[in-house]
């Protein structure tokens, strides 16, 4: 199926949930809702739904307008944080319900499929009530997942899992995503969450849509400092420049040997990602002398916060490393990896090569 939204606006008494947006996520490929809590991504949800009637608008499905038709009367699959389960239905009939209300063959062996994959094979005879809110969020997803619906709704589906399990299921999923032809909105507050499961990404804030395209594009072009910071984690660090003869000049800091589209004299905010920060230079780079105040730990990778004369910035480094606080340490960075913004916060220069996540 292909769903296409024209002009949607959502209003509730007085205020606006959701600003004029239209959007036509691809069909059989994952559309990704970015944005952080009250973004606007389960309302947006909901009126694809059909659980809410937008204020303004057109919903598409296949070209016709299905606004005001129930959601009972539409084939979607939607999975929310809160799992819905069917309590007096052990596990394994929560999943082989769609399947039985389809009359699919094989149902057992569908059921099976999908218990494996989730990691919940051990629990088929178990009632909800028996099972921990990470297991009953797995059984909801099974069953969404065995419905096979043309459009499947997933609002942050793995917010209540362990972070080892999350990552595990993001790679199911993304196989189970692709194996299929459904069209899959899936909502989440996470940047890393958007790049592993690829496809296409909305950014969304404070009700209004920001940019949508391939989630590769969107990452290394972010349109505005507004979708920056929206698709960074953590934030990306900002830095005030001032356009000048060879380049961009940061205020208190070096120059930036860059070729900005902007009168010289004219006012920049130099975004750089936390990743492209190293403590090691090589040729090309710029110093930044700067001061720990923090340092943390998180997995495989090393966040250090300094205090540098260009302002506060985050270095992202791979491995665990170890710095006392107040120590003084220089960061070093290519010009080539920063983004330049103008006044008006719209990306003016992306970088020369895509730096990674």
């Amino acid at each position: 199926m292909q769903l296409t939204l024209e002009g949607i606006n959502k209003k509730v008494g007085p205020q606006t949930w959701l600003y004029d947006m239209s959007i036509a996520p691809r069909s059989g490929a994952v559309t990704v809702l970015l944005g952080a809590t009250q973004a606007g991504k389960t309302s947006l949800m909901r009126v694809m739904a059909g659980l809410d009637v937008p204020s303004a608008g057109r919903v598409l499905v296949d070209g016709k307008n299905v606004v005001g038709i129930p959601v009972r009367q539409r084939n979607v699959a939607m999975v929310y944080q809160q799992f819905i389960n069917y309590p007096s239905l052990n596990v394994y009939s929560n999943i082989a319900s769609p399947l039985k209300l389809r009359g699919e063959k094989n149902i057992d062996q569908r059921v099976r499929e999908l218990a494996e994959k989730l990691h919940i094979e051990m629990f088929l005879e178990r009632l909800p009530a028996e099972l921990s809110g990470g297991q009953q969020q797995r059984v909801a997803l099974a069953r969404a997942l065995a419905k096979g619906a043309p459009l499947m709704l997933l609002d942050e589906p793995l917010v209540n899992l362990d972070y080892k399990l999350r990552e595990e299921l993001r790679d199911e999923l993304s196989a189970l995503f692709a194996a299929g032809d459904s069209t899959v909105i899936y909502a989440t507050t996470e940047p890393g969450e958007a790049l592993l499961l690829g496809g296409y990404t909305a950014v969304l804030d404070a009700g209004e849509l920001l940019q949508y395209g391939p989630t590769p594009e969107v990452f290394h072009k972010p349109a505005s400092l507004r979708v920056a910071r929206a698709f960074s984690d953590p934030p990306m660090n900002l830095m005030a420049a001032t356009t000048a003869v060879g380049g961009a000049h940061l205020d208190g800091g070096p120059l930036l040997a860059l070729n900005p589209p902007t009168l010289i004299g004219s006012k920049l905010t130099v975004g750089l990602r936390a990743s492209a920060l190293r403590v090691h230079a090589r040729e090309g780079d710029i110093a930044l002398p700067g001061r720990v105040e923090l340092t943390e730990i998180s997995g495989s990778d090393t966040f250090v916060h300094l205090h540098t004369l260009v302002g506060e910035l985050v270095a992202q480094l791979t491995g665990v490393h170890y710095f006392e606080l107040g120590a003084n340490v220089t960061v070093y960075f290519n010009p080539s990896q920063a983004y330049l913004f103008d006044a008006t916060g719209t990306l003016a220069l992306s970088p020369v090569r895509g730096g990674g996540y």
